[in-house]
């Protein structure tokens, strides 16, 4: 990546937390006040100490006792005025931060969300995990750092600069010329190391999705005897990540011992400088005093200013990768005026539709087909014909190259994909189950259904014998992605899920080809009441299972081929006799 890029999404990065922020701008105002408050308030105290010792170095008479205790009495107000203003700015600062952060996780779930479904299938899940939660995470660092250190650094340094100017001007320019020198390096090092940082994580993203996906495929690796490979490609990744990680470490080491160097030089001038001035009679004891309260300052917060840019800068290189997935459009989206789909009678029509995976990859092309209201169609050919595509052009997971699809006369591509999606169900081939509880899964599609319902919904997809054995029946939570039960019962579940959906479009998707026969007979038991009444799509790979259906339409090269029912395409010989069988007799 350029460094004109990383500055570019740089900018797009602090543009979301800037306006994160500017949504609590009360609290946000709030809080800086309490900050340059306490900071003032901190800087000015030393100048009471100053007073203070100049007392001290006067004598002991009631006059001089007296305007010390009247010194400490100040120093007290200021000290109980200094703890108002910080707990001013760490409540503030913990109620807009926290919000703030939510907010920006919301906005980062959302706009992830709706990205296309081969944005999905192109990145790691563990990845964008980890993308998301140090977006907000960064924001927090970001944020920290300018009002704990920045901030008071800046309200403080400029105080400490205008008191020594007034004492005498070469100790005002002393400090001035050594944080200009002290503020070069440290830009020098930080543009230097930044894009280490942005390489460190990337390589932690990498290994992060590593571990996701051996984690979710331990079983593969198990049964192929993949641990010794998976372990020395770990081993790899991760040793890749620690070269990385200590160089920008080493890279910190080197700039700390040079930060050293610089604060011994500043601290040896200023009291050289210092002691020339006393013996002229330009200074006093109590300056002496100050100098040191201010240099003591100065080296508390400035040892960690380098140490504060850098976090700063890394916390950019970590938010980075998820201002890119914000800054990427998303695939498929709605137009500008896009209304909501109204199905009146479930009518859709495939109209010249084109298709292309990466503008080289032709999946259909002019393909035409009209599925009537209510009508049960089977679409079925051979492996790589465009079937499983028609599914997702009609759900829009991808947009169309060419030609349209309309439901009841409405063009999709003009239609809010959120209400398209209310009108359609889909039971694809490997239902994939929340970890949560099965009544939650079943109750997904409609979250105002009682549990009566979904009872109902589980006994019509014959799944409510199975889960009513469960030692906690409905509240048995699924498993990752639904590991804990069958493929029969996954199955049974989705079509239950679909059953209370109750869209008037139903798309079956190879719904019951990686099944048993048992399995299959219970799931051809539920799909009936959940095909009643509505326009069904079925994808088909076992034919076994579209015998009853109205129509069947054999595809092959993105092309209508055959078109009729079982009883008419068995005898005539195409493609759909073949596949019958093949698949009746075996392959012998």
């Amino acid at each position: 990546m350029t460094k004109e890029f990383q500055r570019h999404y740089t900018k797009i990065t602090l543009a979301y937390f800037w306006r994160g922020s500017l949504r609590y701008k009360k609290t946000l105002l709030l809080a800086a006040l309490g900050v340059i408050g306490g900071a003032t308030l901190n800087a000015v105290t030393p100048l009471y100490f100053k007073r203070f010792f100049d007392l001290l170095a006067a004598g002991s008479s009631i006059t001089v006792v007296r305007d010390l205790i009247v010194v400490l009495v100040i120093i007290t107000v200021l000290r109980l005025a200094q703890w108002v203003g910080w707990r001013l700015a760490t409540f503030s600062s913990s109620y807009f931060q926290s919000r703030v952060m939510t907010d920006l996780t919301n906005m980062c779930f959302g706009y992830l969300q709706q990205h296309s479904f081969s944005f999905f299938t192109d990145n790691f899940v563990g990845s964008l995990v980890k993308k998301v939660k140090w977006f907000s995470r960064s924001y927090e660092v970001i944020s920290d750092r300018i009002f704990w250190n920045l901030l008071p650094l800046a309200v403080t340094v400029s105080i400490i600069i205008y008191v020594l100017f007034q004492r005498n001007m070469w100790l005002g320019f002393g400090i001035i010329a050594w944080l200009v020198i002290f503020f070069i390096v440290n830009a020098i090092f930080i543009r230097f190391k930044l894009r280490y940082d942005i390489e460190r994580s990337t390589a932690e993203t990498k290994a992060t999705g590593f571990l996701a996906d051996t984690i979710t495929n331990q079983g593969t690796i198990k049964l192929f005897d993949g641990y010794d490979r998976e372990v020395r490609q770990s081993g790899v990744l991760h040793e890749q990540l620690r070269r990385l990680r200590l160089k920008t470490w080493n890279f910190g080491n080197y700039f700390e011992a040079t930060q050293g160097f610089l604060m011994v030089v500043l601290e040896i001038s200023i009291f050289f400088m210092a002691i020339r001035l006393w013996q002229r009679g330009l200074l006093t004891v109590g300056d002496f005093v100050l100098i040191q309260s201010y240099l003591i300052y100065v080296f508390s917060n400035i040892w960690d200013f380098g140490k504060v840019f850098r976090q700063i800068f890394e916390s950019l290189a970590d938010a980075e990768e998820m201002t890119i997935i914000l800054a990427t459009p998303h695939e498929v989206t709605d137009t500008k005026n896009a209304k909501p789909l109204t199905v009146t009678a479930g009518r859709i029509v495939f109209d010249r539709v084109s298709f292309n995976y990466h503008r080289t990859r032709i999946i259909l092309k002019d393909f035409s087909l009209a599925v009537k209201p209510h009508e049960r169609l089977a679409i079925v050919g051979p492996s790589g014909a465009g079937k499983t595509t028609l599914v997702k052009l009609l759900l829009r997971m991808h947009d169309v190259s060419g030609g349209t699809i309309r439901i009841d006369g409405q063009n999709i591509a003009h239609v809010t994909q959120q209400s398209q999606r209310r009108q359609i169900s889909l039971v694809p081939q490997d239902p994939i189950l929340f970890h949560r509880s099965l009544e939650e899964n079943i109750r997904y599609g409609l979250p105002t259904a009682t549990f009566d319902d979904v009872v109902a919904a589980a006994k019509s997809a014959r799944c409510h014998e199975f889960i009513d054995r469960l030692p906690e029946g409905y509240q048995t939570y699924a498993g990752e992605r639904g590991v804990k039960l069958s493929s029969g019962e996954r199955q049974r579940v989705a079509i239950a899920r679909a059953i209370l959906y109750n869209a008037p479009i139903l798309v079956l998707d190879e719904a019951t080809s990686s099944l048993d026969s048992e399995s299959e007979r219970l799931i051809q038991d539920a799909l009936d009441p959940l095909m009643a009444g509505k326009t069904v799509i079925a994808i088909a790979h076992r034919l076994s299972t579209i015998k009853k259906m109205d129509r069947i339409v054999v595809i092959d090269n993105g092309t209508v081929r055959e078109e009729g029912t079982h009883d008419q395409l068995i005898t005539q010989g195409g493609l759909y006799t073949r596949l019958w069988k093949l698949q009746a007799g075996g392959f012998i």
